[in-house]
């Protein structure tokens, strides 16, 4: 019995029925699991996996053989769970493995549009009227008959074209995920996708940005060089199935020693402080801080309201302060903790190369979707250090990702919508050099309020001199240098990765009693009131009261507690004031003004630029002209220094509230 005949068995036995079920529910293929072919054949599934080129066409050919009632279309055959010994990672692909059947699994990166490829060309003889059909193998250059079949023409060249059968292609680059390549450069190979792997379902869950697992064959594809081939061959996977990756952080290796070593660490009274210790401990102080990259690390939940909308859970952390304290620091070695978690720099990045961008690849074919740092780290964690530095564009296209967690594109006829469920760590320098508590946050760091917003929690690590905290500084300093071991983190990093990704993988689910849910909104509306709506200051805003949410979840999950306790919420509280008391609070009231964080413009302030505005309207409707020198006059009667006059005419100017028709007067707008 030959290998079409044993296939045909094979078929009949063991997925006659998947065949018929196919077929009446109009599918266009078939899955076939590689270890039932193994069971059925070890023969034919070694000869498979060794020379697949061979082997699928005699696969359709049995499938073909096989009568199926109403058979109208031809399925196609893909196989999937080939064995552990033929799924490889991208780097430690060869020139051994070329020609044989592959698994890969990696990261979506890019990915062209998907366009048809001619897969027959018929070519007509001029002379005889033979009609030539001609397979086509090579993705660019038309293959054309050399010779006409006619054994009594043999004409040479000159052929017609006179028909083509075409297929879908869509090509993708595909890099391996960042959590098992070890800080090394991840691996990347082009993948090639055919006929039904391009229907719109494919074409979603081939996105960049999605974690997919590819069994196909691997390929050699001669390179060019100025229209010659070269030597030098690039390698490509010509994929026959495609499924979705379940397994998000799932890559790290969790043993039943390190769950019990887990599980004893959550059930410790002082993990908090372990996790802060763990935390750069070669960076002495800013525990809060510390901490609240802690809860980060963890993540709330997101939660699906009954009309559809999301709300994230991830938590996004800005830190500002003083140069040498060590913020880019702490976001290169958190980026390092959390799986999934990627480290970029200021101008060193734009936003196509942190969200996504349409670029033209030749390679690929036309033009392609291109994933940024931000898709790529989805489910994970991005450290973004120089914030400020980068550009207004990049900025802008921040804001979608920061709130609604996706990264929309529209350019060159592609529009797409990536997933970039991450959280945000983000360092920036205030432009002054040092920070001035006295000045608002966004007069510091050149970053659009509309994303200052976005932030959870805002912090400075200031760096003031203090005899006691410097001496235990220049201690620190010492013993990492004379003893490293003493400031070993707590928890070792390797431990830390598990812990995270373990309540990630377990912890989806996170609930909030009544009497918990009443300490939130107590702080929450005590809050709010806290001045009785006094010269319209508002402290705190439903922004932070969401943010107060997610800082409870994360720290039940540290916990490994689908409960919010009312010590996690006492901890979200703390971390709340803490954030507030450091860029919320107005400096020359005394008092908590979230819109000093958010908008820069404090309430005070707000109440002088109106003082300042009536000045410019009383003076110009008795004189004629406000003259500058009028309004300073006037403005000091009411108690606004000179100092403060120039600051708020220069703020009324670039905004257009007022321009300058002549050296010395001001009118509004």
């Amino acid at each position: 019995m030959d290998i079409e005949e044993r296939l045909i068995s094979f078929l009949r036995s063991k997925y006659y029925d998947e065949i018929i079920k196919a077929y009446s529910q109009g599918k266009d293929y078939i899955i076939v699991d590689f270890s039932d072919l193994d069971t059925f054949d070890p023969a034919i599934a070694d000869e498979l996996l060794e020379h697949p080129k061979d082997v699928m066409p005699k696969f359709y050919d049995a499938l073909g053989d096989i009568d199926v009632p109403n058979a109208e279309t031809k399925l196609e055959i893909r196989i999937r769970n080939i064995p552990q010994s033929n799924t490889i990672r991208i780097r430690n692909l060869r020139s051994k493995h070329l020609g044989k059947l592959m698994c890969v699994e990696g990261i979506v990166k890019s990915a062209s549009e998907v366009k048809p490829q001619v897969e027959v060309a018929y070519f007509r003889c001029p002379d005889c009227g033979t009609i030539m059909e001609v397979p086509q193998e090579s993705t660019s250059v038309l293959k054309r008959p050399k010779v006409c079949t006619n054994p009594a023409c043999r004409r040479r060249g000159g052929f017609e074209l006179v028909d083509k059968k075409l297929y879908d292609v869509r090509w993708i680059r595909l890099i391996e995920p960042f959590e098992i390549t070890e800080g090394e450069k991840p691996g990347e190979i082009t993948v090639i996708l055919k006929k039904g792997l391009t229907t719109p379902e494919y074409q979603r869950m081939t996105d960049p940005g999605n974690k997919i697992k590819i069994v196909g064959i691997l390929k050699e594809l001669p390179k060019r060089i100025k229209d010659r081939e070269s030597v030098k061959m690039d390698m490509v996977l010509e994929a026959i199935h495609v499924e979705r990756s379940e397994k998000d952080i799932e890559e790290i290796d969790i043993t039943p020693e390190d769950e019990a070593k887990i599980k004893e660490l959550a059930s410790d009274p002082d993990i908090y402080k372990k996790l802060v210790d763990s935390i750069a401990p070669g960076i002495y102080g800013f525990d809060e801080i510390k901490e609240s990259i802690a809860l980060q690390l963890f993540g709330g939940v997101p939660h699906v309201l009954p009309d559809g909308s999301r709300i994230r859970g991830n938590i996004h952390i800005l830190i500002t302060g003083d140069p040498g304290v060590g913020k880019s620091v702490i976001l290169n070695l958190v980026s390092k903790i959390v799986p999934r978690g990627k480290y970029v720099s200021g101008k060193g990045v734009s936003g196509a190369g942190l969200t996504a961008t349409v670029r033209k690849d030749e390679e690929l074919g036309g033009w392609v979707l291109e994933a940024g740092a931000l898709v790529l780290a989805n489910n994970g964690l991005i450290s973004i250090d120089e914030f400020d530095k980068m550009n207004k564009d990049d900025m802008v296209a921040m804001h979608e990702a920061m709130s609604i967690e996706t990264i929309s594109i529209a350019k060159a006829s592609i529009v797409a919508t990536l997933p970039a469920r991450t959280s945000v760590l983000a360092g920036a320098n205030p432009k002054f050099g040092r920070f001035d508590p006295f000045r608002s946050i966004l007069e510091q760091i050149q970053i659009p309020d509309t994303l200052m917003s976005r932030f959870d929690l805002k912090f400075v690590l200031k760096d003031k001199p203090n005899r006691v905290r410097d001496e235990r500084l220049a201690d620190h300093i010492s013993k990492a240098r004379i003893s490293p071991e003493d400031i070993e983190p707590s928890i070792d990093v390797s431990l830390l990765r598990k812990y995270i990704a373990y309540a990630k993988r377990n912890i989806k689910d996170i609930h909030m009693r009544p009497e918990v849910a009443e300490e939130l909104k107590k702080f929450y509306v005590d809050m709010r009131n806290m001045y009785n709506g006094q010269d319209q200051i508002v402290p705190i805003t439903l922004r932070q009261y969401e943010a107060l949410i997610r800082l409870a979840e994360a720290s039940a999950k540290i916990r490994l507690s689908k409960e919010i306790s009312k010590n996690d919420v006492e901890r979200a509280i703390k971390l709340m004031k803490f954030s507030l008391e450091q860029l919320g609070r107005d400096t020359e009231t005394g008092k908590f003004d979230i819109d000093k964080l958010e908008s820069g413009i404090s309430s005070s302030q707000r109440s002088k630029i109106r003082e300042m505005l009536e000045i410019i309207d009383d003076l110009d409707k008795k004189t004629g002209e406000a003259k500058i020198s009028d309004i300073k006059a006037e403005a000091q009667d009411r108690g606004i220094s000179s100092s403060m006059v120039d600051e708020i005419i220069e703020k009324l100017k670039n905004d257009g509230s007022i321009y300058e028709p002549r050296h010395g007067v001001l009118k509004k707008l």
